[in-house]
């Protein structure tokens, strides 16, 4: 099976239209170029509706964003409040939260992967987390570390 480029199919396109502006049948097209007739039958009626524009290599959409622009500016509002407001433990926001207060919020769930895609289209970007934690008790850490941990590192004998 052939494998062909996009600016590959653009030129198949274009041909096709050429030779059907010189009277060539569908099935004969198909078969001079080596493709299959319903692919020629629906370049040719793109090019009736669209004329030129429709053989020119255009990138594919995915499907429409299923928040509205107000939704998606309540969704900002709502992430800049914190973590916190929304339960969570935490100023820490990660995509399966994001993703359970847009269910919460509106009622549309998302792959936690298309989530990402989400928060950068609101110019979100990903931050790496301290290696320490900020609200940690400083005091208790060397209390447990005086305390607690030579007891953990004595050994059974």
């Amino acid at each position: 099976m052939t494998t062909y480029t996009p600016s590959d199919y653009e030129l198949l396109r274009r041909r096709c239209a050429h030779l059907k502006d010189q009277g060539w049948k569908q099935a004969t097209i198909a078969q001079a170029l080596g493709l299959t007739e319903g692919w020629v039958s629906r370049t040719l009626k793109k090019y009736r509706q669209e004329g030129q524009a429709a053989l020119a290599w255009r990138k594919p959409h995915g499907p429409a964003c299923r928040l509205t622009d107000e939704q998606l500016a309540q969704l900002v509002e709502e992430l800049n409040k914190g973590a916190e407001a929304h339960g969570f433990p935490g100023q820490i926001w990660t995509r399966p939260r994001v993703n359970q207060v847009i269910k919460k919020l509106f009622g549309v769930s998302y792959d936690v992967s298309q989530v990402g895609r989400l928060l950068k289209k609101l110019e979100w970007s990903r931050q790496k987390p301290q290696p320490k934690a900020r609200q940690q008790d400083l005091q208790r850490v060397e209390q447990w570390r005086a305390e607690r941990l030579p007891e953990l590192k004595k050994s059974p004998n």
